[in-house]
């Protein structure tokens, strides 16, 4: 199994690092059972993150019809105001030092990034799974509508307004959409895949390895529905 992580301008480092670091121990554990690589939408590239002038290089060009997983992270940056005036919506250019995350995940519209992840959520050999605002840029893309999924607290209303069902979890698996909630929640999210992918005892031995316990239970939307609550 491939797994491939993208990097695109002002991505958050830690949302990239923890699934990456992660599955590359999986890959270990697994003996090469799993592979894992840095991709963007325009090819190897170094790629600027938005925390501190921080980049990282992605080596190949993603691509969405190699079966395997494909990682989307969210973005760093400042948390906008909501009562911010209009030329800070989604996608604006701010001129500013230090764009918002909104600003910053909106960017990535109008790149090459949208039309690949809507063909690989079309291959039925691929998982993409969304770290924190990863979430909102497949939203934000339209490709999210009707799906259930997550993302940093402070975004699930702009999941909802998308038509995707925002859920308050840690990490929610909606079968080939596996998405984990705010930045740290990438540890978790990999993991995860690493026991869906691999098995238990793959992802305990690299949780044991990281002396890291996940938190919370994976939703799913499946079984009895809970009454009185």
């Amino acid at each position: 199994m491939h797994a491939q992580i993208v990097l695109f301008d002002g991505f958050d480092p830690l949302d990239v690092v923890a699934p990456y670091e992660v599955l590359h121990a999986g890959a270990i554990a697994a003996a090469g059972a799993l592979s894992v690589e840095l991709v963007s939408a325009e090819g190897p590239r170094e790629v600027a993150s938005g925390s501190g002038g921080l980049s990282l290089r992605a080596t190949a060009t993603l691509d969405p019809a190699r079966a395997g997983l494909i990682v989307v992270p969210g973005a760093s940056g400042r948390v906008a105001d909501p009562d911010e005036a209009p030329d800070h919506e989604v996608g604006a250019d701010t001129g500013q030092e230090d764009p918002s995350v909104q600003v910053r995940l909106g960017h990535t519209l109008a790149t090459g990034l949208p039309a690949l992840l809507k063909a690989a959520m079309g291959n039925p050999e691929v998982t993409v799974a969304a770290v924190c605002g990863g979430s909102l840029v497949l939203a934000m893309s339209g490709l999210l509508e009707g799906r259930y999924t997550t993302t940093h607290h402070l975004g699930l209303d702009l999941l909802d307004a998308t038509g995707a069902h925002a859920v308050n979890a840690r990490v929610v698996d909606d079968g080939d959409l596996v998405s984990g909630a705010g930045v740290t929640s990438g540890l978790d999210l990999g993991l995860y895949l690493l026991e869906r992918e691999l098995g238990p005892l793959v992802a305990h031995a690299v949780e044991q390895l990281f002396a890291h316990e996940r938190r919370g239970t994976v939703w799913r939307n499946a079984g009895l529905v809970p009454a009185g609550f």
